[in-house]
């Protein structure tokens, strides 16, 4: 499981450090993706694969579903770490989350989250109110 907050820093290259509790969980090979709320999705292959057959699942025929598969997937790409641990972030994948020197690498359980230390220092503002009504709702959905 990924957990925890780490501020790995990008270089002018667009590489960042994955953390060593990171490391474990994503192996060498994982892939990233556009996310929600403006950042990126890190999934280690495993994840990706179940996902991937998730989405495969889905009815052609539904148009919300045609358009969330062709914009994920299409923002997909598969990194490696290199012997340093570091990956680079593709620059369509930096602009579309806003990443430019400082980010935040997020664990959020099967898959890590790559933000714009801003837009993570935004998003923490805007939900950190609701932190307690977002917990009630958690029992809603079976938590």
């Amino acid at each position: 499981m990924m957990m925890g907050e780490f501020s790995p820093g990008i270089d002018e290259k667009g590489r960042i450090i994955i953390p060593a509790r990171f490391r474990e969980e994503l192996h060498d090979r994982f892939v990233i993706t556009k996310g929600l709320d403006g950042c990126l999705f890190f999934y280690p292959m495993g994840e990706w694969n179940r996902l991937e057959e998730r989405l495969r699942a889905l009815p052609m025929t539904n148009q919300g579903a045609r358009a969330f598969t062709r914009l994920f997937l299409a923002g997909a790409q598969d990194v490696e770490m290199d012997k340093q641990s570091r990956i680079t972030i593709p620059g369509r994948l930096r602009e579309y989350a806003e990443i430019d020197k400082e980010c935040v690498l997020v664990g959020v359980s099967n898959r890590a989250e790559l933000w714009s230390a801003v837009n993570w220092q935004r998003y923490q503002e805007a939900t950190q109110e609701d932190y307690e009504k977002l917990a009630e709702q958690m029992v809603d959905l079976g938590f």
